[in-house]
């Protein structure tokens, strides 16, 4: 039996109690928790805000006021709120970890008043420490008549101590917190800071909140407010979005989604910005600020706009500097998206000239949308901007002029043939452009009946006009040479007559031209190995083509050359010519090419000039 109880005692030691060192969780909190000091005056708001919210509950006429008092690095905060007893003040302020959703003292209408705040993570005022040194909270509570105040008083070093005080201590229910700051942290006791800090955060909270004698509230929300006319709103809401944001806004959206509890508003952004922006908003829960960096509020394609926006079904992380991605902000997402899907109907149908000067600055934020949802995009296909070979138009207007919308898909393939293009009569959209391709891909979808056509060197070289073949023909000496002279370079040399005549040659190639063309490239340059693989993978595609322009009087010139080794020279600076023409980037091949061609035309020029 010993044997077994000494067995039994090893198998289950005493359990020992964690030991929590207080400054170094402090310095845990204000260096990884929350992102500036600031927030502590936010905690103090909140707690007497909840605690104003839960004597409501039970006493609906009780009052509603928060007094705060900053001076000499001290701080005084008062509240009118539900207040608490000595066993309360045990079991909410001086346990770490204990939330006030899991105390055993208090009533149940406490508990779900702060069940979606900070209390909820059983930090409480902790997150002073982060700028005091000593805290002073004196409270009488409002739910035991007679109770007597108490008094709980706690320092940096994790020491506290409680004691009752005489009624007249604390005459009133409610509480009082005071805090005496760190050293090197008086500054975010300052007075100036402090009204800055409750302006800040507590602008729209439901009670009386006053710094001295400032108030902090300004309520109903600037959004929320009754205005004689929609164009006094929005000079109002333009003003408003100035003091926040610091710019003013093309326009204004209302954001009002009463089954998510949201009120706010959307501002138009004044200039471009690009996608790739995460775009930052400013979120209140019930009242109090959240996060001025609120980013996966809105869709991605809603970049253009930034929100304040008041809310009481987001969830907050554990800092309550962020909101917690759940179902619920994936739903007021969705809303609020087609909040700004609904602004943009709107100005479609009842007014273009505000839509097109929003516009002008955020098609692509329009186009982004539009690629998703086809409804979108039929009603914005008259308004939005394509460059074309007709000069920059909407794809509608396009699409009646041309019965074959061509397009491509770089920018550079469109630099090198709309000139021609568009002299032949040939119509073609620049896809180059973030989204573009995919919009012009989908415009049947929208608008049956319009032919879409990718534009690739083919269908370029097959609208240019053929030359005699008897002229062909005797130009066929020429044509060898200058063919010769590029075949090294993966690229063919072509005879056609096009507009306009001041084009002497065209590049052409397509992305599979390109491919192979990087394949060779690299087959070249490889051991044995892998030119074999490479070789293996060698393509049937067109390669890269230099169209000279038989209507060119200098492509004319040229071609009656007898000089084999001067046609390799001027066929060189016609490719090299077409290339930057076209934009593209040069390999190192084309620089040198066009270095070589230049030396050789002034060697021509100068011996000419010697041997006359």
């Amino acid at each position: 039996m010993d044997s077994q109880t000494s067995q039994s005692s090893q198998a289950s030691p005493s359990p020992h109690t964690f030991q929590v060192d207080l400054r170094g969780l402090v310095d845990l909190l204000s260096h990884h928790l929350y992102s500036s000091p600031k927030v502590y005056l936010r905690e103090l708001l909140q707690n007497a805000v909840d605690a104003i919210t839960a004597r409501r509950a039970e006493q609906p006429d009780a009052p509603a006021k928060v007094r705060i008092r900053a001076e000499g690095g001290s701080l005084r905060v008062e509240d009118s709120g539900v207040g608490l007893t000595e066993s309360d003040v045990h079991t909410l302020l001086a346990t770490i970890g204990r939330s006030s959703k899991r105390a055993e003292g208090l009533q149940i209408g406490l508990q779900e008043v702060r069940s979606d705040f900070l209390g909820q993570f059983g930090i409480g005022l902790l997150a002073c420490f982060v700028v005091a040194e000593r805290i002073r909270v004196v409270s009488r509570s409002a739910r035991t008549p007679g109770a007597a105040p108490v008094e709980w008083t706690a320092r940096d070093d994790g020491s506290y101590t409680v004691r009752t005080l005489a009624p007249e201590a604390h005459p009133e229910p409610g509480t009082t917190v005071e805090l005496v700051a760190r050293p090197g942290a008086a500054e975010w006791l300052d007075p100036a800071k402090v009204l800055e800090l409750a302006r800040d955060f507590g602008s729209l909270l439901p009670y009386d909140v006053r710094v001295g004698d400032e108030a902090v509230t300004d309520l109903p929300a600037p959004w929320d407010r009754p205005y004689p006319s929609p164009a006094t709103r929005r000079v109002a809401l333009a003003r408003h979005c100035h003091d926040l944001f610091g710019f003013t806004p093309l326009d204004s959206i209302a954001l009002d989604v009463p089954l998510a509890g949201i009120r706010g508003v959307a501002y138009v952004l004044p200039s471009a910005v690009s996608p790739a922006t995460r775009a930052t908003h400013r979120v209140h829960l019930k009242g109090m600020l959240l996060t001025e960096r609120a980013e996966q509020l809105l869709p991605e394609w809603a970049f253009f706009v930034r929100c304040v926006l008041d809310t009481d079904s987001l969830r907050p992380t554990a800092s309550r500097e962020s909101l917690y991605e759940d179902e619920t902000l994936a739903a007021v997402r969705e809303a609020l998206g087609e909040r700004i899907r609904s602004w943009l109907t709107g100005l479609a149908a009842g007014d273009p000239e505000r839509l097109a000067g929003f516009l002008s600055v955020h098609h692509l934020g329009v186009k982004s949308l539009a690629r998703h949802d086809r409804e979108m995009l039929r009603t914005m296909l008259p308004w939005l901007p394509f460059e074309t070979s007709d000069g920059r138009l909407s794809l509608e207007e396009f699409a009646r002029r041309h019965p074959v919308v061509h397009f491509t898909r770089t920018v550079e393939e469109f630099r090198q043939v709309a000139p021609i293009a568009s002299a032949q009569g040939v119509g073609v959209v620049n896809g180059g452009y973030t989204y573009d391709s995919d919009l012009v891909e989908a415009l049947p979808s929208v608008r049956p009946g319009t032919v879409v056509a990718e534009l690739d060197a083919d269908t370029v070289t097959a609208h240019l006009d053929a030359v005699d073949p008897a002229v062909e023909l005797a130009l066929s000496g020429f044509l060898a040479a200058a063919r010769a002279k590029l075949d090294p370079l993966g690229c063919d040399v072509v005879l056609r007559a096009f507009h306009p005549l001041s084009v002497p040659a065209l590049h052409l190639d397509d992305r599979a031209a390109r491919h192979e063309q990087a394949r060779a490239e690299a087959e070249a340059g490889a051991d044995d190995l892998w030119a074999g693989i490479l070789g293996s993978m060698r393509g049937s595609a067109p390669r890269a083509r230099l169209v000279l322009n038989h209507l060119n009087p200098l492509i004319r010139r040229i071609s009656s050359i007898g000089d084999p080794e001067l046609i390799g020279t001027a066929t060189e600076s016609l490719y090299g010519q077409a290339l930057l023409m076209a934009q593209r980037p040069l390999r190192p091949a084309d620089s040198a090419l066009l270095n070589r061609a230049f030396i050789g035309l002034l060697e021509w020029a100068t011996n000419g000039e010697e041997g006359r």
